[in-house]
């Protein structure tokens, strides 16, 4: 275990290590949980736009998603393995790179953001079945997983942990979810193909890509925040 703490304190100074004013503002903005608003509405947008008075259901899965993706990494993994972030480390703190003095409430394990939006990641990606979704999704929430590790506030094995805890929230609640949607919808909508297919073809391919653009144009605005910052 010791061996495996080290590696993980070599790797994040190995990748804190790289700084830029460019990335510095990049990073910063893209963590940011505000700046993902635009994203976040469009998903719920299209959810009850296609789903209609069944969109509830959905609505209900995502927050239950997000609460217990928070409240475990934060209020149970945090407090309870007391890992301290590398900006509160007394062998580290010294040696990390934070930006615009920001750094973090005392213990990191698990990363909270890497849960957080890998939970809705995988969710989504599910609920959607749409390969250039999934695609956009997943690499969101790698970036801002990763923007975690250059501000300096969590280790490499902080954010692998918040991504596997996120990743196994979304399974249970996309499983808890399939088995109650036939409950409260008509099955008849699915037109006997599967209740798996039969949830994805309420969406408009036309819809969820929307989605997708919202979240390129949010890419976009931020990079050239970025560059206006510098």
């Amino acid at each position: 275990m010791q061996a495996l703490l080290d590696l993980d304190s070599q790797l994040l100074l190995f990748l804190n290590y790289f700084h830029t004013d460019f990335w510095d503002n990049f990073m910063w903005i893209i963590s940011s949980t505000t700046v993902w608003i635009p994203l976040y509405v469009m998903i719920l947008y299209t959810i009850i736009k296609n789903q209609k008075y069944q969109s509830w259901i959905s609505v209900i899965a995502i927050i239950i998603l997000i609460v217990l993706c928070d409240r475990v990494s934060s209020g149970f993994l945090k407090p309870t393995i007391a890992r301290f972030r590398p900006t509160h480390d007394p062998l580290l703190q010294d040696f990390v790179k934070i930006v615009n003095g920001y750094r973090g409430g005392t213990y990191g394990f698990v990363s909270s953001h890497a849960a957080n939006t890998m939970g809705i990641a995988v969710f989504t990606s599910l609920v959607f079945r749409n390969k250039v979704f999934s695609a956009f999704i997943f690499i969101w929430a790698l970036i801002i997983s990763y923007s975690r590790i250059y501000l300096g506030v969590h280790f490499p094995g902080d954010v692998l942990g918040g991504l596997l805890l996120g990743s196994i929230i979304a399974l249970i609640v996309y499983r808890i979810y399939i088995t109650l949607t036939p409950r409260f919808i008509r099955l008849t909508f699915f037109n006997g193909k599967g209740l798996k297919r039969g949830v994805a073809e309420q969406f408009q391919c036309k819809d969820i890509l929307q989605i997708v653009f919202a979240g390129i144009i949010s890419f976009a605005i931020i990079l050239l925040s970025s560059k206006v910052l510098i």
